[in-house]
């Protein structure tokens, strides 16, 4: 998982463990105490600490080497009926699923736009006032929802409604998981559980598997909840009623996300039912429009991942950077623009330096403008370096280049609009 050597471990011919690296070393000292070597194949070491039997017998634990790997695993545990905890570890983020006789009963994430609060916010249950003002209130003894009941901004009946709605989002979190590490405990802690719902495994599956193929689909016309939709004119309403709420709350200022929050549905709802009124004509969509420098080099930095991604994945990374460094060199503002900012080997550049360095080329006035407009024609010219690239590798496969300038020209799109003067 630590390719840069992070988390090594080295044992020594005494059979002592050496932390090695910084992260190898942090993990070590957050369990100290007590381990017995469980037998192991002479690859893998596992160790399980002596003083927890509460904890529950280990029942299956592996590497997650691919989005939807987990599929299979949770199908398991479903038709065996089994009752316990699987937790999954990727580094930066933790969830859990607790399963009882096989149905989902709970989950658990420290991602935090999982956690309650958020999702009630997504939702449109709280507004983001409320949501500080609950947050504050919050003690050690009340739980963020019972909280927010108790101050009168929402039902116990909503609130155990939105719950079950986090449960499910977890476990389709849990389901795209492309990294990791899961692990599957016979048994739970009961006060782990901030609500106890009770949803069949295969129901959640089947769902999870159509929203990651759907929204796959769906991401080539709405590429992030940030899109801005807007009606047509002159065209009328849909004919489907089942859009009407949808469709009212576009106003071509409201963003993906605050049509959730506006109609109380989840991103994956709403986002369906704007693809189906873009492609029935109803609807357009446009990027989010950057506000000062720092989001436009947010878009920037988007920009050019996706592009370095996929030249990268083709092995002629190296070849479009010294293109670009040369575009760079020859333009005359670049070298100066990118001074101490990058571009760093994936394409990004360090937002606060850029910030800096073109405030004091073009002064503050300006450096909106001028920081959009630069930043297009950089992204524009590794988008024409790129595609034919990008063609030649994928002529066997489809065309993969056409697809990617207009991901990469949808999102650089509002620098044009941002102000650039273009």
């Amino acid at each position: 998982m630590g390719e840069d050597g992070h988390d090594l471990v080295r044992v020594d011919g005494t059979g002592t463990a050496h932390p090695v690296g910084k992260l190898a070393s942090q993990r070590m000292r957050a369990r100290q105490g007590a381990f017995r070597l469980m037998p192991s194949p002479a690859h893998v070491v596992v160790m399980r600490r002596a003083d927890a039997p509460e904890a529950g017998s280990l029942r299956l634990c592996g590497e997650i080497t691919s989005a939807s790997a987990l599929c299979d695993i949770v199908s398991m545990i479903g038709q065996s009926a089994w009752t316990g905890e699987l937790a999954i570890h990727d580094g930066a983020t933790n969830r859990s699923i607790f399963f009882e006789h096989g149905a989902v009963v709970g989950a658990y994430s420290s991602a935090e736009g999982e956690r309650l609060g958020e999702v009630l916010y997504r939702y449109g249950a709280l507004s983001l006032e409320q949501l500080q003002e609950v947050a504050k209130a919050v003690t050690g003894d009340v739980r963020f929802g019972e909280t927010a009941v108790r101050m009168g901004h929402i039902s116990r009946e909503t609130l155990f409604q939105l719950m079950g709605r986090q449960v499910e989002e977890i476990v389709y979190a849990v389901i795209r998981a492309e990294s990791g590490m899961f692990y599957f405990l016979d048994r739970f802690d009961e006060a782990r559980l901030t609500s106890r719902q009770n949803v069949p495994v295969s129901g959640l599956l089947m769902e999870a598997v159509r929203r990651m193929d759907e929204m796959r689909y769906f991401r080539e016309r709405i590429p992030s909840a940030e899109h801005v939709p807007d009606r047509v004119p002159d065209r009328p309403p849909p004919n489907d009623g089942d859009f009407a709420q949808v469709y009212r709350a576009i106003d071509g200022v409201r963003t993906v996300a605050d049509i959730c929050r506006a109609v109380g549905q989840g991103e994956f709802e709403v986002t369906r039912q704007i693809f189906q009124l873009v492609q029935g004509g109803c609807v357009t969509v446009r990027a989010p429009r950057p506000t000062g420098p720092a989001a436009i080099v947010a878009l920037f930095n988007e920009a050019m991942s996706m592009v370095m991604r996929e030249v990268d994945a083709v092995k002629r990374g190296d070849e479009v950077r010294q293109h670009l460094a040369s575009f760079a060199t020859g333009a005359g503002i670049y070298d100066a623009l990118f001074m101490r900012a990058g571009p760093r080997p994936d394409g990004t550049l360090d937002d606060a330096q850029i910030i800096e360095n073109v405030a004091m080329l073009v002064g503050p006035d300006q450096a909106e403008a001028m920081l959009a407009q630069w930043l297009y024609d950089y992204v524009s010219f590794a988008i024409f370096i790129a595609e034919p690239v990008l063609r030649e590798a994928s002529t066997r496969s489809g065309a993969g280049a056409p697809l990617l300038a207009k991901s990469v020209a949808d999102i650089i799109a509002p620098l044009v609009v941002g102000g650039a003067g273009r």
